[in-house]
């Protein structure tokens, strides 16, 4: 066999091994041919850990945090579908975080452009017939988590309206990053936007910094972002850039000290290790008529930090 064949070998199922958590919720783990790897549990759809080749944490999980389903687990990255946040009837953040999700043998495929990770698991979610009392809205959610040779990792959503009517939604990744120390992080990609201040009642501002840095609370909702925002730890001397597509909207938030105290699922102190910055639609929900389906995804990729932002294509 030549030195070419391992590619050939590489194939989609080899490149995933299901296992189940301790409460016996069933989970991926993907890796590249590098050593980085990514864990995502069907309970939720949630992406539970992404690790770089050098086996480092690259997501925060609270050391408080609660497995037990129906409880959202605190840290990854939670699904946020059919809502952000907490209006209405539906459940903060609505329900697709708590579902258990199944894995799709035969996924319809994706555009070429889109497909690119090697390493990849296709989950899905459709209503149970008590998950339509609560939501009447028929649906088809694919997820698609990726791993790329290069360590990148790759969310894609499809959500597909099977109702005989419309349904709108609000949507986010809620991106929760590791980070060595809060006051060691700035966010580039938001400056001279408008944002919803979620502190001051969704009050409209506008971004005046040249890059966002934490001293209090955060929790903010940026609008018409650029596709590409970079978290840069000075601690870690290392950069997360967030690339989205069909995610027009940025959410930002950081608990601070008197929230995360608040919280039972949160350790005190643990603000200053996290940082959530989410691609999501939440100032204008997506509306899909009958057969329609909508596309959003997230692709999250580290770099070092001496590679200077102008390399980056913010804008």
């Amino acid at each position: 066999m030549g030195h070419h064949s391992t590619a050939a070998v590489w194939d989609y199922r080899a490149a995933f091994e299901v296992s189940k958590d301790w409460n016996g919720n069933l989970q991926v783990l993907l890796r590249n041919p590098h050593g980085a790897s990514a864990r995502v549990s069907l309970h939720g759809g949630q992406v539970m850990s992404w690790k770089n080749e050098h086996g480092e944490e690259l997501l925060f999980t609270s050391s408080k945090a609660i497995f037990k389903p129906p409880k959202a687990m605190r840290g990854g990255i939670p699904i946020c579908f059919p809502q952000f946040g907490n209006s209405g009837y539906l459940e903060q953040h609505g329900f697709a975080r708590n579902k258990v999700w199944s894995i799709e043998e035969n996924p319809p495929p994706l555009p070429r452009n889109d497909s690119h990770a090697k390493s990849f698991i296709d989950l899905i979610l459709k209503p149970s017939t008590d998950d339509l009392k609560f939501w009447p809205h028929s649906f088809e959610y694919r997820l698609r988590v990726g791993l790329s040779n290069d360590g990148c990792l790759s969310l894609i959503s499809r959500i597909r309206n099977v109702n005989g009517k419309a349904f709108t939604f609000s949507f986010a990744y809620h991106t929760y990053l590791s980070v060595s120390d809060i006051s060691e992080v700035r966010v580039e990609g938001l400056e001279t936007l408008d944002f919803l201040d979620n502190l001051f009642q969704r009050e409209r501002c506008t971004e005046q910094g040249d890059a966002l840095t934490f001293e209090s609370e955060v929790d903010r909702v940026y609008l018409s972002c650029p596709n590409a925002i970079a978290v840069i730890d000075h601690g870690k001397k290392r950069t997360i850039v967030v690339r989205k597509k069909g995610l027009p909207d940025v959410v930002v938030w950081n608990p601070w000290d008197k929230k995360s105290k608040a919280m039972l699922d949160f350790g005190d102190e643990e603000y200053k290790q996290m940082l959530c910055v989410d691609g999501a639609a939440v100032e204008n929900p997506i509306t899909l008529k009958p057969g329609e389906e909508w596309m959003g995804r997230v692709e999250l990729m580290v770099v070092p930090s001496s590679f200077c932002s102008d390399h980056l294509d913010l804008h």
